[in-house]
């Protein structure tokens, strides 16, 4: 068809789309900011400048989903993010256990389509703002190259996600490049004076094993002399994606503007890499491999950071300081590279744990002189330092959902960012992360909507946890080793061990305990025994110390290494208890003990690492008297992870029935009923580049009944593999009572709940 249009003139196809809150980003900052704003009522338009949704964790990077539990390898238990991420990671891992990169795309794309509140555009980039006064967004412009088309975007809030900051870039929002000079903050690891330096980008690339032999031509741009990077001897056939993040370079260069100069780089070092495997000689184990896939755009760690009304500093890391507007939470190490990443002969990280988790709070989450504009992901207001633990990607989507419930209550009361400080307002939206599973440590959640908070709650049975019975297996003590119990302030019990000898000796033990309750690192110790012990199999042990406990917290009873005995384990797995060693993680430490230099600011401690399923079994143990942590009361104390106790009931697993009533003086009308399982909040869930043992965490009630007063079914869930369920009942039930039926998960690991409420 002959189109007459003049030959001059012509416009882009313009749509203008109006919202409640505009999105700039799709990684998992903006993706959960977007799924959480949109849940709580809020109409999003979420745009995003590439073909996928994900950012660094997409296919296009590749690069694992990980935050607070960093890998299982600092004393963060149980630290996995709640909300919405921990909804995606727990649902990769069960559909994606082996972790394909493409299903995470498809998995985030199916989690925003299912929002009828959110308008996704995709291949969509922001390139203009326009504002309405000095300190308030009207609108951003955005182009899609896929159909050529011009978007308006008005709307009353934004966020941006996007990393380098494109639309607080544009409105004049205040940002910050480079490192903060030691004086500023006062923080001991910052450089004594401020720079420009960075972190620079990543890119890498997967293999496999083809099994006949791939000859390789590399491409003439690759790198030829391998030794040209320090690190080269680091280089191991077998190593694939995110394996390879320190295939890292850009950090002298303008991370935003240098970015395709940094990507031919980091082509010319990962090619390089490929052909010193292939051709070298030195790796006939890799004859039959094949360079799968490279990576066509580069991960990017740091480049703007804008300024919020609070700046995250190094102490509050370290020192876990707490704040009145925490509406988040940190734990991955400060880790901070060398400013030339892969030609450094530096080591390609320093990382630097803290002993526990730390509060993030809402004052970060929103620029200082837009008025109207959250910030989400890499580029929260923190200091250099700081952001060394928060730019990774679990803690940037939990930031993100925090950011989405401030933008939906904002628009439902037709407030600015800066007007939920109030405390009353603060509360409320504390109160909200709360119900939708964020985690805020050291805060519960006190619903007064909550029907359940006003009955009575009892149980069938609990775990009074009085044995751990032995399955045969042993574990010689090449390391120490402990059990993480959750012990009531009073007398310690006595405990007895089993073990076999192979010479006369004597183990040592030890009480250890946190100088924080809510932490996991056993750097206070109680007491100490030496038991003399002859050879010979299957001895019972009895350890018996002499102290107290001031207030209810995890105590460590430690078995200190000694390879002449080994210690009988056991098949059962219980909510809220661990066997713990005194190992490290070589992903994220260089030893067992974090031995920081004098003067930065960092404490020195041991590391007490669990051990990932199928191994990792808890020790064979008789505990008199029995623990009494698991009763039916935890449903109802607003926290649904283990902290200083367990906050679960727990089931007797010998009760072949066990159930929980919620028990009320008189009627009440019940439309929604929610649930809280066990999805073992310990698993990092990387979401790719790894196998996981399981697909339903061992833990997990998979299937429960929910009966009114007169035994009428009015719910039931089957298959369950999430930590929450949100059961809407239509009919709305009115009954004083509702019992819960749970069936234990399995034979080994008693039915446990986090969690119920009622409203």
């Amino acid at each position: 068809m002959l189109i007459a249009d003049p030959i001059y003139g012509r416009e882009l196809k313009l749509e203008r789309l109006a919202a409640d809150l505009v999105v700039v980003g799709g990684g998992l900052a903006g993706a959960c900011c977007a799924i959480t704003a949109a849940r709580a009522g809020a109409r999003v338009a979420l745009v995003q400048d590439r073909p996928v949704l994900g950012g660094n964790a997409s296919s296009e990077i590749r690069l694992w989903i990980l935050g607070a539990t960093s890998h299982m390898g600092n004393n963060n238990r149980w630290a996995r993010e709640g909300g919405v991420i921990d909804e995606i990671l727990v649902e990769n891992t069960f559909r994606n256990p082996e972790g394909n990169a493409v299903l995470v795309d498809a998995l985030l794309l199916e989690k925003v389509a299912a929002e009828p509140n959110i308008t996704l555009l995709l291949n969509t980039a922001v390139f203009a703002a326009e504002k309405s006064g000095p300190e308030t967004l009207r609108l951003a412009r955005a182009f899609c190259s896929q159909n050529s088309t011009l978007y308006e975007l008005e709307a009353p809030l934004f966020c941006d996600a996007s990393g380098d900051g494109i639309l607080g870039y544009l409105a004049g929002a205040a940002f910050r490049v480079g490192a903060e000079g030691r004086d500023e903050f006062g923080e001991g690891f910052a450089p004594e004076r401020a720079t420009r330096e960075l972190l620079g980008h990543s890119l890498y690339f997967y293999s496999r094993d083809t099994g006949a032999p791939v000859p390789f031509h590399p491409p003439a741009f690759a790198l030829k002399d391998i030794r040209q990077i320090p690190r080269w001897r680091d280089v191991k056939p077998r190593d694939s994606g995110p394996h390879l993040w320190w295939l890292e370079w850009g950090g002298r260069l303008d991370t935003v503007h240098d970015t395709e100069t940094i990507k031919w780089e980091l082509w010319k070092v990962a090619y390089g890499v490929w052909h010193h495997i292939k051709n070298s000689g030195m790796f006939p184990e890799a004859e039959n491999l094949a360079l799968e896939w490279m990576g066509a755009i580069p991960g990017k760690r740091e480049s703007r950071r804008f300024e919020g009304e609070y700046i995250l500093r190094q102490q509050d890391i370290v020192g876990q300081r707490p704040h009145p507007d925490a509406v988040s939470f940190g734990g991955w190490a400060i880790d901070l590279h060398p400013v030339d990443g892969v030609y450094s002969d530096r080591p390609g990280c320093t990382q630097w744990h803290a002993k526990g988790v730390y509060q993030i709070p809402y004052r970060c989450l929103f620029s200082r002189n837009v008025a109207n504009l959250f910030l989400a992901g890499r580029l929260i207001s923190a200091s250099h330092v700081a952001f060394g633990s928060t730019r990774v990607m679990a803690t940037c989507a939990h930031n993100g959902q925090a950011a989405g419930m401030a933008a939906a209550l904002c628009a439902r009361l037709g407030l600015l960012p800066a007007d939920l400080l109030e405390p009353g307002r603060m509360r409320e939206l504390q109160r909200e992360l709360l119900r939708c599973g964020q985690y805020i440590p050291g805060i519960a959640l006190h619903d007064g909507d909550d029907l359940a908070r006003s009955a009575t709650v009892s149980a069938s049975c609990e775990l009074r946890l009085a044995t751990l019975a032995p399955n045969g297996e042993t574990l010689r003590l090449d390391s120490a080793s402990a059990m993480m119990l959750p012990l009531p302030a009073g007398p310690v019990p006595r405990f007895e061990f089993v073990a076999d000898v192979a010479a006369p000796t004597a183990l040592r033990a030890e009480l250890r305990v946190s100088n924080k309750p809510d932490n996991h690192t056993p750097d206070v110790t109680l007491a100490t025994l030496d038991i003399p012990l002859s050879a010979g199999g299957g001895q019972r042990v009895p350890v018996e110390f002499a102290a107290a406990i001031d207030s209810p917290c995890y105590a460590f009873v430690c078995l200190m290494d000694n390879p002449a005995i080994a210690v009988h384990l056991s098949d059962r797995r219980v909510t809220g208890i661990l066997s713990v060693f005194q190992k490290f993680n070589r992903a994220v430490a260089k030893s067992a003990r974090q031995e920081p230099p004098p003067g930065i600011g960092i404490e020195s401690f041991e590391f007490w690492l669990p051990q990932r399923r199928p191994v990792g079994k808890n020790f064979a143990i008789a505990i008199d008297p029995p623990i009494a942590a698991f009763g039916p009361a935890n449903v109802t104390n607003g926290v649904t992870r283990p902290t200083r106790q367990p906050n679960a009931w727990v089931a007797d697993p010998d009760d072949p029935a066990p159930s929980l009533t919620i028990q009320w003086g008189e009627p009440r009308t019940i439309t929604r009923i929610a649930i809280a399982f066990d999805t073992d909040l310990d698993h990092p869930m990387e979401s790719v580049l790894w196998n996981h043992p399981e697909r339903a965490m061992p833990f997990c009630v998979r299937d429960l009944e929910i009966r009114d007063a007169t035994r009428r079914l009015i719910a039931t869930v089957s298959d369950n593999h999430q930590t929450r369920r949100e059961i809407v009942l239509d009919p709305p039930a009115r009954t004083d009572r509702i019992d819960i039926l749970s069936r234990h998960p399995s034979r080994e690991t008693p039915a446990a709940i986090f969690e119920v409420r009622c409203y």
